[in-house]
């Protein structure tokens, strides 16, 4: 996951600090080394790296920070505002034109760096508030690339416009527009063409695109996974077609997370939206400071609420019954199987993990999790629960050797396999016990829900 490494990097640092009663310059200026080290080997563009110590270091090396109750505390409070700082302060939101006026968003990019799924990811979320869009295919030169926003849209239950690969992408738009306003659409996406690298014939198509058709906002979609690289294909699309906002792609993927950190202090655009997998519902609102929280291990449990507010059918009556079982230790294969369904809507147990508060700083992290349960573990466990009958799934004491030959051979596994998983559950329903106590609820009535774990 994306910031795993320096995250680690970064406690490591801070444990140092916060073990010493008194912190001395020389204690400062040797923490902001590793940091700086730490840094630069996510990527973090040289420049951005050396103004964010140098800043860190006025504000670290004073007297009410050396002498202060806890001054390995205040050190890490300064780098996690300068962090948010960094990312921009604010959490920046797309600008619609005022009353029924349409508004105009043009997708640009490399190839390859997602920009036909995230137009579609947005599309879907923008319905979600409300807005009626149309998804515009002006990529006219890859292969099926108006067939896949075609599908997307199908998906998102957005409409689409297209007129094949024979016109100029600058007409398609054009004509989009007009059938726009006849079909009383507010907002028109518009997937343009990438490259494998910047070309004049690229920048100039977007140019045409935004002669013909008034453009209010211009997203660039980079992928996170290239790092530095990401911050230089930035700048260069800020400098010759003029950008309005990033969207980081693949955050989910193995990205050191440098792009994170320095596209807005090289480009002075924000960072609007991060996207978090494969799904069409993976798109993510970027927020400065939750995202510094993530990196330095403090959680994120604001966005763990939205993603289960967004993501889950929350019941109330289903969960008080689920608590109920929690506490007399009832809870079945039923229970579990629909916490699997619940947990894979929110991304995996990895990514539920990795916003939680504390996680890394006792040696546990969300990857060390995500490498022991992967998919196909969770598909044979699945598998398992699917080939019990409805009553053995309510009651797993009617579970005899027998049962267990059955299940294992409806489920495709070895019947060591089907004992090691009742084992395992039986132990989680011992500890589950104690859960609710523990966890308590968040975001009060309304907002409260299960962790589907």
């Amino acid at each position: 996951m994306a910031f795993e490494s320096l995250t680690e990097k970064l406690q490591n640092v801070f444990k140092s600090l916060k073990s010493k009663g008194r912190l001395t310059e020389a204690d400062v200026k040797t923490a902001l080394k590793e940091v700086k080290l730490a840094l630069l080997e996510a990527d973090v563009n040289f420049k951005v790296v050396k103004q964010f110590i140098r800043s860190v270091e006025e504000r670290a090396v004073g007297q009410d920070v050396m002498n202060g109750l806890n001054p390995g505390q205040m050190v890490i409070k300064i780098v996690n505002e300068e962090m948010i700082n960094l990312m921009g302060s604010e959490t920046c939101e797309l600008e619609f034109q005022p009353g029924k006026a349409i508004t105009v968003i043009m997708m640009c990019g490399l190839q390859g760096a997602g920009k036909t799924t995230t137009a579609a990811k947005i599309a879907g979320k923008l319905k979600l508030k409300g807005k009626k869009c149309l998804l515009v295919g002006c990529d006219i030169y890859r292969p099926a690339a108006i067939k896949q926003l075609e599908i997307n849209a199908s998906k998102q239950e957005v409409d689409m416009f297209s007129m094949g690969d024979s016109h100029k992408a600058s007409d398609i738009a054009a004509a989009a527009m007009a059938h726009a306003e006849k079909n009383g659409h507010n907002i028109v996406i518009i997937d343009t063409a990438g490259r494998l690298q910047i070309d004049d014939d690229m920048m100039k198509e977007l140019t045409d695109i935004k002669e013909r058709v008034n453009v209010h906002q211009t997203l660039l979609v980079v992928d996170a996974m290239t790092g530095q690289e990401a911050v230089n294909v930035a700048d260069t699309f800020n400098k010759k077609v003029g950008i309005d906002g990033v969207i980081l792609s693949k955050m989910d993927g193995d990205a050191r997370g440098g792009a994170a950190l320095s596209i807005k202090a090289v480009t002075d655009k924000p960072i609007i939206y991060v996207g978090m997998g494969e799904k069409l519902s993976d798109l993510e609102q970027f927020h400065p400071d939750r995202m510094a929280n993530r990196i330095l291990g403090m959680g994120d449990v604001l966005t763990l609420i939205e993603k289960a507010q967004e993501n889950l059918d929350i019941d109330e009556d289903r969960d008080k019954e689920t608590l109920r079982k929690l506490k007399k230790g009832k809870f079945d294969f039923e229970d579990y199987l629909e916490s699997m369904n619940q947990m894979k809507k929110m991304g995996g147990l990895s990514s539920i993990l990795g916003m939680m508060p504390g996680m890394g700083m006792g040696g546990l992290k969300a990857g060390d999790i995500e490498s022991q349960i992967d998919d196909k573990k969770l598909s044979r466990v699945e598998a398992i629960i699917l080939s019990m009958t409805k009553e053995e799934r309510h009651d797993p004491s009617l579970l005899n050797p027998s049962r267990k030959h059955r299940i294992a051979k409806g489920a495709g596994v070895d019947i060591a396999e089907v004992n090691r998983f009742i084992k395992q559950f039986e132990q989680s329903k011992k500890m589950m016990k104690q859960l609710p106590g523990m966890m308590g609820g968040f975001g009060g009535k309304k907002g409260r829900f299960k962790l589907p774990f």
